[in-house]
């Protein structure tokens, strides 16, 4: 009998352990996404729009020989540091010194003219006062003696022109800074005037990207302003203030952009490093578009799609969008968007209807940097 129950019971358990088994698993809850957001205002609100850029000293020469010949050496690579004074190629001086020696033969010739002239001047005074010699003849010796002073300076002249054209052979840095060019080798003939290298020099920095043509006249007035765009340098999250210190007058006549120089001074980059710019502009446009981050679009059977979060629920629900156009990251939703609804700007991908989302919390040295 009591075998009977051990057999019942153990039936019984085996029983309910494949109800159990049977019974589907309970889904796993979706995550709480943090997605980043933008408020459509009627009146204001602003969206970042971002420029690459790249970093650039505030004055760069090209430097070039003053005269023409054949390079013999270039003492300076791309990219090395040089001080003021210092030379930075040579030219084949042997024509160079020989026109200064003829220019000092002419000099010397010339002061020994001026000497014979002078001293010929005084003899003839004295005989004219003695009345040996007529009034004309004393005055043909004072203008040779006048021509022949005028030929001194002019062999003077010439002898200092060929003294600092043999100087010009060799090409010196003007300033400390940076070689960030080489356009001419060893061995090369130059003509006057002609770029060797170009020396960026040491001191200010900025940053300088280009705008869109239809960004002029929103850019144009913040000329000059302080922290009215932000920069980072490639690699950093950080973000720093910059002022706009001149905009081309006229767009790139190809790629039909205005170029822009930003003042960059507390921005810690290299020269020729790639920087991102931020600018601020209105996302709301006076003929009803918005202007919204390309990354807020996700597509619903070939259509426009934007992620609408709800507030209270802090959920989020697809809505479908009309666009009209896209320059570079930003698109322009042309309806389908009103005042007062908060659009997903980051993370759009991996949010499902009615998912439950968060708002992205910045950090506060990020806010604070976001803030200028």
């Amino acid at each position: 009998m009591s075998s009977r129950r051990a057999l019942a019971f153990a039936g019984v358990a085996s029983l309910m352990a494949v109800l159990v088994g049977c019974q589907p698993a309970k889904a796993p809850e979706s995550p709480v996404r943090a997605v980043r957001t933008l408020v459509i205002s009627e009146t204001g609100g602003t969206l970042d729009r971002e420029f690459s850029g790249d970093i650039r000293a505030r004055t760069e020469t090209r430097l070039s020989f003053r005269v023409p010949g054949k390079i013999t050496a270039r003492q300076v690579e791309l990219g090395q540091s040089v001080r003021p004074g210092q030379t930075l190629a040579q030219l084949d001086a042997t024509d160079l010194r020989l026109n200064q020696q003829a220019a000092q033969a002419g000099l010397a010739a010339a002061e020994a003219t001026a000497v014979q002239a002078a001293a010929d001047l005084k003899r003839f005074q004295d005989l004219r006062a003695q009345g040996f010699i007529s009034a004309a003849e004393l005055d043909r010796h004072q203008t040779n003696n006048k021509n022949a002073q005028a030929q001194l300076t002019q062999a003077r002249a010439q002898s200092s022109v060929q003294g600092n054209q043999a100087a010009y052979g060799t090409l010196t840095a003007g300033a400390a800074g940076v070689i960030t060019s080489v356009d001419a080798e060893p061995g090369q003939v130059v003509a006057a005037g002609q770029p060797v290298v170009t020396l960026a020099h040491d001191g200010p920095r900025d940053v300088v990207f280009s705008v869109p043509e239809d960004m002029g006249p929103t850019v144009r007035p913040l000329v000059g302003k302080g922290g009215a765009l932000k920069v980072r340098r490639w690699g950093s999250e950080q973000w720093v203030p910059a002022t706009i210190r001149e905009m081309a007058a006229a767009t790139d006549p190809t790629t039909r952009t205005f170029l822009v120089k930003a003042d960059v001074n507390r921005l810690d980059a290299a020269l020729g490093q790639t920087a991102t710019v931020a600018l601020a502009v209105p996302s709301r446009l006076q003929g009803g578009g918005v202007h919204l981050p390309l990354n807020a679009l996700v597509e619903q059977g070939g259509k426009s799609a934007v992620w609408i979060l709800d507030p209270k629920a802090m959920t989020v629900s697809r809505q479908l969008v009309i666009t009209a156009e896209v320059n570079g990251n930003i698109v322009l939703v042309a309806s389908g968007l009103r005042p007062g609804q908060e659009v997903v700007t980051a993370g759009v991908h991996v949010l499902t209807q009615g998912q439950k989302v968060r708002r992205l919390q910045v950090s506060a040295s990020a806010a604070a940097a976001n803030s200028h």
